[in-house]
């Protein structure tokens, strides 16, 4: 379990925004004098920080397969043609909604920019990329639902505006996997942001900026539904930016959580409920009124006649701004919390620092990145 963290910076040597930022020195090319300074000593630039998956927007389908986490497996549409939208219109030839209902393998991208508004969720089938790259797409209205899907990947659309009970920005039920949300600003909806219940797992949510909203991210529905122990989810270098609760809230499932900014939460930060195991590495935690970052919720799981909470480990976390980590100090059952190396071999983690608060307030959400060229692959 040891190679957990300064081991896990080897992988990205030769992205070109690596640099001596980090704990440890990768590659020769980079050996220059910043790499004697520990992490937090790094400048408030984001030139000084590295950004994990750095290359992918070098060519179109560098995408596929590059999230870290649990949801890494991912190609969405990787294997499939190109579709093209050409329309703001909510169905119809060349809407975002045809492509999606569509059964094969596709590569979703967008010609045009401006909102889309949704008049009921929009269903996504397996094996699709929702690409918006290149434009400034707004999903309103409604929003994404997978359902019963695997290998999709969602990068660089805006949510804002979804109205009506049960609407989420993007809602992933039941029995979903290795799914990817990537780089998207997702604010104020009626219900939550992002729903991952009834069985879904294998997913990883990243570099994403969550706002002016209640209840942000639910992982398992209710206590009842006790087939939610296989959930598995990852969310990294995300910022959640003054949303109120559930950053996320957690029932039965396993999660890691790194280098995530939390700021100015109106509840609490993170929850930990039935039998859930958090794994919260080197995150930002800055209270405002209300100080404790860390939450736990007891209840009753359907096939248990003893209520439990969840367990929460911290490690590496930065609390600041008066945060108290609320953490338990008798975790019983700390034996019981996995370890993010069982599952996977690295991920890219560094120190918390006021350099990587800069960086995640302007590095995440939707990004004015170009469309990447389309380069042919080999087959698979």
């Amino acid at each position: 379990m040891g190679n957990s963290h300064g081991h896990h910076h080897r992988h990205r040597k030769n992205r070109n925004e690596e640099n001596g930022s980090f704990p440890h020195k990768s590659s020769g090319q980079f050996d220059h004098h910043h790499h004697h300074n520990p992490p937090q000593q790094a400048s408030s630039t984001s030139s000084t920080m590295s950004l994990p998956y750095a290359h992918v927007d070098s060519c179109l389908r560098a995408l596929a397969a590059q999230a870290e986490g649990f949801g890494r497996s991912a190609i969405g549409g990787l294997r499939g043609p190109l579709y093209h939208v050409t329309t703001l219109a909510d169905d119809g030839p060349g809407s975002l909604r045809e492509g999606c209902r569509r059964k094969e393998p596709l590569w979703i991208v967008f010609e045009l920019s401006g909102t889309i508004h949704l008049s009921s969720h929009l269903s996504v089938s397996s094996y699709k990329t929702i690409d918006g790259r290149g434009q400034r797409i707004k999903l309103t209205g409604k929003g994404l639902r997978l359902k019963e899907c695997e290998h999709v990947i969602v990068c660089n659309l805006e949510f804002e505006g979804g109205r009506g009970p049960d609407v989420d920005a993007i809602q992933i039920k039941p029995n979903s996997k290795h799914i990817w949300i990537d780089r998207c600003t997702l604010r104020d909806y009626d219900d939550g942001l992002i729903d991952i219940t009834r069985e879904s797992t294998d997913i990883t949510i990243s570099r994403c900026h969550f706002s002016q909203h209640d209840k942000t991210i639910l992982i398992g529905a209710d206590p009842s539904h006790v087939g939610d122990r296989c959930i598995r989810v990852t969310i990294h270098h995300c910022f959640f930016d003054g949303t109120r609760q559930r950053h996320p809230r957690v029932r039965f499932g396993k999660v890691h959580l790194y280098n995530n900014y939390t700021r100015n939460w109106g509840i609490y930060a993170v929850c930990a409920s039935v039998e859930s195991q958090i794994y919260s590495q080197c995150n930002i935690y800055e209270a405002g009124q209300k100080k404790v970052a860390f939450k736990y919720l007891t209840e009753k799981a359907a096939d248990n006649e003893e209520a439990r909470t969840g367990y929460l480990r911290s490690e590496g976390d930065l609390f600041i701004a008066g945060t108290q980590h609320g953490l338990m100090t008798d975790q019983v059952g700390e034996h019981t919390m996995f370890h993010p190396s069982e599952f996977y071999p690295s991920w890219t983690v560094e120190a918390p620092s006021d350099a990587l608060k800069q960086v995640l307030q302007h590095c995440t959400g939707w990004q004015s990145v170009p469309q990447p060229a389309d380069q042919a692959i080999a087959a698979q």
